[in-house]
């Protein structure tokens, strides 16, 4: 058994957002757990190719957008997200306040992966 708590963790940050890896590929666990903030009023051009995420609000409000637009989905406390199949998506937090999430990868991250964001497609990896 062991305690980790987000104070204590380091922050990675990936662009519009600071990721907390409370649980990484290290403490085999089978998956990670994070701790996401998504800065108030980004878009973020998302695709996770070798993971699969799902992420439950705590609090804030945005959207997650299919890459091709046709599904569109609110996001606010109490929601859970799914990216079953390797999504490429818009994240989107609202203007107002940060997204808070707790993230879920499988299989797990090794802890340092960070997002580069660019006009040019989706940021992978």
């Amino acid at each position: 058994m062991f305690i980790r708590t987000v104070e204590k963790t380091h922050g990675v940050e990936w662009g519009n957002g600071k990721s907390y890896r409370l649980l990484t590929k290290n403490d085999n666990m089978g998956y990670t757990i994070c701790h996401t903030i998504v800065y108030k009023g980004t878009e973020s051009r998302l695709q996770y190719l070798n993971h699969l995420e799902a992420c439950y609000c705590l609090s804030g409000t945005g959207k997650v957008i299919s890459q091709d637009g046709c599904q569109e989905f609110i996001i606010k406390p109490g929601v859970l997200y799914v990216l079953n199949e390797h999504d490429a998506h818009y994240l989107i937090a609202d203007k107002d306040s940060d997204l808070i999430l707790v993230s879920v990868f499988n299989p797990p991250l090794n802890g340092d992966e960070k997002h580069v964001l660019s006009d040019n497609g989706f940021s992978q990896y």
